[in-house]
């Protein structure tokens, strides 16, 4: 049998082949983008009845415009569908989420910056979000909770989930009680580019939104990027990735898990183990193999870890440590015999695990910092999604005709520089006369 994946040894790889080892599945928005603008621009024009004539040519589902909409009562029924420890665990989980994201709250403040001359910032939320909750065949409660949560604490006065019902015109029941747990009062049966879109632009039925946040597939992605320039939106997030950085004290059978465990996600996820044991990788690879027999989504797993798995010997740790900042995983793992001395020399990742016991599912569902993170390399410019996503810090400046004194050279000098000779004139007029 085909192995599922490869051994690479990086001091035999030239920078060609080194640079194919960051490869990962590219969402190919550019692609997609034509047919999906199509999509945007009708749901503009045509509001609701466009949603409805792509829901049931997309999703197979045919809805009334009164049917776009969670009823109460669908919630109502939603806690009774699901067993009470699930019920518990989104409670849980979101409880976690609370207090992970509450810390990150930032302050409104004001200083002197020279005698009559103060500056600071003050904190506004967004008035309306939109939060993007990739559905029908799947369910995704924990995304509900990773994104309204920190929304509602940035003071968001309304939050409204869109994600794809099933066949039968419902929404998982999961998803539902995690969106009332998290405060969520408004939710649309709605998938794909035609969801964002109305965010975007609004219908009868979908209120228009200050900022579209969440993950999904290209056509998601796309339409996130064609509705950029008319509202705000997070990033293009594509299939999930695992890096994990391992020393020959780490455990082969636990790395296995979490690489079978990324690479379960999606066909186009990445798992990729980085270590300076040929010990680990080869005992690793044979984990795999043995564990991939007794896995229900088998044929996923084959299809990520033959397209962008691999496992990856390094010299030493600094050529690991090099290759994970180049990589720059959405998710790193570091078990190593001392993973905290290393986290400094970590420039680039979007959620750090330390130590044997911190998987990345754990990370996913319950410890409480966001999973919703930047891919494809994208660690390297910004981070998760996080309580700064939904506020705004306009700065605030007061200046007593003191303080305009003191700085009016230099206004007048950098605006004449500047050929800008009514900025320079605006100071001048304001100290004409004493005091």
């Amino acid at each position: 049998m085909r192995k599922p994946l490869r051994i690479f040894r990086l001091h035999e790889c030239s920078p060609a082949e080194r640079k194919k080892l960051l490869k990962r599945s590219e969402l190919d928005i550019l692609e997609v983008l034509p047919a999906v603008i199509k999509i945007v621009e009708d749901v503009k024009r045509r509001g609701n009845s466009a949603l409805l004539d792509y829901t049931k040519r997309f999703d197979g589902v045919e809805l009334s415009e009164g049917e776009l909409a969670v009823s109460e009562n669908e919630t109502k029924a939603a806690y009774e569908e699901i067993d009470p420890a699930l019920r518990k665990a989104i409670r849980d989980a979101a409880e976690s989420i609370k207090k992970f994201h509450s810390r990150q709250m930032p302050k409104s403040w004001m200083i002197q910056i020279k005698p009559g001359i103060r500056g600071g910032q003050i904190v506004r939320p967004l008035q309306r979000v939109g939060i993007y909750v990739p559905g029908g065949l799947a369910r995704y409660p924990s995304t509900v909770l990773m994104g309204a949560i920190p929304a509602k604490l940035a003071g968001v006065n309304e939050v409204i989930v869109c994600t794809p019902c099933r066949r039968d015109g419902t929404i998982d029941a999961a998803t539902l009680v995690a969106a009332d747990v998290a405060g969520v009062k408004k939710i649309f049966k709605l998938g794909g580019a035609q969801a964002v879109a109305a965010m975007a632009y609004g219908t009868a039925t979908v209120p228009k939104v200050d900022k579209i946040v969440g993950p999904g597939n290209v056509y998601v992605a796309a339409a996130k990027l064609a509705v950029s320039l008319d509202v705000g939106v997070d990033f293009m997030a594509g299939p999930s990735e695992i890096l994990i950085l391992a020393d020959k004290s780490a455990n082969a059978e636990y790395i296995a898990s979490d690489m079978l465990a990324q690479a379960e996600h999606d066909p186009n996820s990445a798992a990729v183990l980085v270590t300076t044991s040929e010990w680990i990788a080869e005992n690793v690879l044979e984990a795999i193999e043995r564990k991939i027999e007794k896995i229900s989504r088998r044929s996923i797993i084959l299809s990520s870890l033959s397209k962008y798995g691999k496992i990856i010997v390094a010299g030493d740790i600094e050529d690991a440590i090099e290759f994970v900042n180049d990589y720059a995983p959405e998710h790193l793992e570091i078990v190593t015999s001392s993973p905290k001395s290393l986290i400094k020399k970590i420039k680039n990742a979007g959620a750090i695990f330390l130590g044997p016991y911190s998987s990345v599912a754990c990370g996913d569902f319950a410890t409480g910092p966001n999973h919703i993170l930047p891919t494809g390399g994208a660690s390297r410019w910004r981070s998760g999604l996080s309580v700064l996503d939904f506020v705004r810090l306009p700065s605030v400046q007061e200046l007593t005709k003191k303080g305009l004194r003191s700085i009016c050279e230099t206004v007048e000098k950098l605006a004449e520089a500047e050929g800008l000779l009514a900025h320079a004139q605006s100071v001048r007029e304001r100290l004409k006369g004493g005091e």
